[in-house]
């Protein structure tokens, strides 16, 4: 009868862990929340691509066009290598919290014994009670970290974005001026010649002659230098987006023109605050402090507390059964040094939320402010210097054609517009460069 109610008793305790290690799996370590998550913060579609077949139709659907900004950060979410890893690293992250949560699984130890005609069999079951009694608590704070978890990976996802755009725009950018970097070239060449044939006739000086070609040399020089780039930017560009074979993009010729009107933002600090996922991260990780700490003082006295059932049975006496408990005496140490380890590590948590939040609102000020101002500069290239150029490369012509001024005066007025068209290009893809980062800095 008594060996009954034992039995009993230990059924009741299995079922009771049980149900508490009721933390599971997800089916996918969080990835598509996480996606969906970023992708509503972009402001793209989301890409439902859940087979490698349907990843390579939508790869295919991407590549067989231009791709614009929007599409390169679709094709970087869905084919950047170092993404997968950090999807990987998740799932990781979620089976150990799921594992942490759970208690420990119970232990069973056998034994036998014998001497001469007489033996002795063992039989014990040990469950972790500390671990049954405080799985309610453990599992909060597993599904807290993991969330945690996930905005971290969602802001990860938000960075490849960013950074998909800004090398998007880099590419584009060498891509024009290797473009025009040609076109200087070729007006440079002629100028040589020019001014060789010129030189030979004695026309001109052998400086006058010199100088041409100090320029082409110069203008050789300067297309070396936009090719180098314009691989080089392509390159990073295509390492974004997971491809290997150059010849499956192609990029519109381009950057986009500059927007008539800049945004305008309204209290661009706090917008960060109620933004940015880093700043929601911290807030998470301060709460799971906070949470841990709780535990940490419910089990600051005994935290190992082990039940053991017993039965034993001998050669030739009745058997034996009951139990056993195991649990630490707090003499050395009454759990006042983790309490102070988990309230010191609450505070450090309280203080790099300030921190964060600090850091927030200075980004997003600093990131708006040079917004605005590349924008001024690229309008200014645009509407000002650049017509101003253009004008004077015009009226320069008219006299050279009425014979009023020598060739060598309007390649040199070639030469100033070549610098302030140069900086009007870099101008504008600062301006896109700036976009992406404002863009960033509020996510």
């Amino acid at each position: 009868m008594q060996m009954l109610r034992h039995k009993k008793m230990l059924a009741t305790i299995l079922l009771a862990s049980g149900l508490t290690a009721c933390a599971n799996l997800s089916q996918d370590g969080g990835e598509q929340q996480v996606r969906t998550q970023a992708e509503q913060k972009l402001g793209i579609a989301s890409a439902e691509a859940n087979s490698s077949e349907a990843r390579k139709t939508l790869r295919d659907q991407l590549l067989a066009q231009p791709l614009d900004s929007d599409n390169s950060v679709r094709l970087a979410l869905l084919n950047n290598p170092a993404l997968q890893v950090r999807f990987a690293e998740l799932r990781i992250t979620e089976t150990e919290l799921v594992a942490a949560a759970r208690p420990r699984n119970p232990g069973v130890s056998l034994a036998y014994l014998s001497q001469g005609s007489e033996s002795e069999t063992d039989r014990a079951v040990t469950l972790d009670i500390i671990g049954l009694l405080t799985a309610p608590m453990r599992a909060p704070l597993a599904a807290s970290q993991f969330n945690s978890a996930k905005l971290a990976a969602t802001q990860d996802v938000l960075t490849l974005a960013r950074d998909t755009r800004m090398a998007w725009v880099e590419a584009i950018a060498a891509q024009q001026r290797l473009g025009y970097a040609g076109d200087v070239l070729t007006a440079a060449e002629a100028g040589r010649d020019l001014a060789k044939t010129l030189q030979e006739a004695g026309n001109i000086s052998a400086l006058d002659s010199e100088r041409e070609l100090a320029f082409y040399n110069e203008a050789l020089a300067l297309q070396k230098r936009a090719q180098i780039e314009a691989n080089s930017t392509r390159i990073a560009l295509l390492r974004i987006l997971g491809i290997a074979d150059d010849s499956r993009v192609t990029l519109p010729p381009t950057l986009p023109a500059l927007p008539e009107q800049a945004r305008t933002l309204k209290n661009v600090e706090r917008q960060a605050l109620d933004q940015r996922l880093d700043v929601q991260q911290a807030k998470q990780e301060l709460e799971n402090t906070a949470r841990s700490l709780k535990l940490t003082k419910t089990t600051r006295f005994i935290n190992v507390l082990d039940l053991g059932y017993q039965h034993n049975s001998y050669s030739d006496q009745t058997k034996q059964t009951g139990f056993d408990v195991s649990f630490e005496l707090p003499i050395f140490d009454g759990g006042s040094t983790k309490t102070a380890e988990a309230e010191a590590i609450y505070q450090r948590a309280l203080a790099q939320t300030g921190v964060t939040a600090l850091k927030a609102c200075s980004e997003a000020r600093d990131a708006y402010q040079r917004y605005q101002t590349a924008w001024e500069l690229a309008r200014h290239y645009r509407d000002e210097v650049i017509p101003v150029q253009q004008k004077i490369s015009d009226e320069t012509v008219l006299r050279y054609n009425g014979m009023l001024i020598s060739a060598f005066e309007l390649l040199a007025q070639t030469r100033e517009q070549v610098a302030s068209t140069e900086s009007g290009m870099n101008a504008l893809r600062d301006f896109w460069v700036a976009d992406a980062q404002l863009n960033s800095v509020l996510q």
